[in-house]
């Protein structure tokens, strides 16, 4: 008799195990939260190739973007590829690019706000250029501006191709933190 006890505990236990699975841990993944790993040197210092992160895929269902905030999008050109970048413009904003100085100019004002960016550590990339967003768009751009393909290249980003948020780094292990590339 224990020989069918142990044998009808185990089914049991594999039962429960891909219940568990499908309709919690599944879902979790799809919906709520999702690991990703940096690959490139876009974001760099911020983060590096390897970078293992948990990407916070719900709160902007209930938040709009703010400026600063790095996500992780859908690359607009091939949406078979997830890009990480950093929110420079929002919706409705004017983005000015002069001489590597990044500038906003807000709907209806005149005098254009020159952003703080203690995170850029390599500026440069492409020659100047002035972008209006539409209320569906932002600007994106990675951390070390001199090896980032972003919205200076490619346009200005979708907000649907934004999946999330990053809200732990897990590796390198001496970088783990919550909210990593919070400014």
């Amino acid at each position: 008799m224990e020989k069918e006890d142990k044998k009808s505990s185990f089914w049991g236990e594999l039962v429960t195990f891909i219940i568990i699975a499908v309709f919690i841990v599944l879902p979790f993944r799809w919906f709520i939260a999702e690991p990703y790993i940096v690959s490139g040197t876009s974001m760099f210092p911020t983060f590096d190739t390897g970078h293992y992160l948990i990407v916070d895929k719900i709160s902007y269902d209930f938040h709009k973007p703010q400026r600063y905030d790095v996500v992780v999008m859908i690359y607009p050109v091939d949406t078979k590829q997830d890009f990480i970048k950093r929110i420079i413009g929002l919706p409705g904003e004017t983005v000015i690019i002069k001489s590597g100085v990044v500038s906003i100019l807000e709907p209806g004002t005149t005098t254009p706000l020159v952003l703080n960016e203690p995170f850029v550590k390599y500026p440069g990339g492409v020659a100047d250029e002035t972008v209006t967003l539409t209320d569906s768009q932002y600007f994106v751009m990675g951390d070390n501006r001199a090896g980032s393909f972003d919205s200076r290249y490619w346009g200005p980003l979708p907000a649907k191709d934004i999946i999330g948020k990053p809200i732990v780094r897990l590796l390198p292990l001496s970088n783990i933190g919550v909210y990593p590339g919070a400014y």
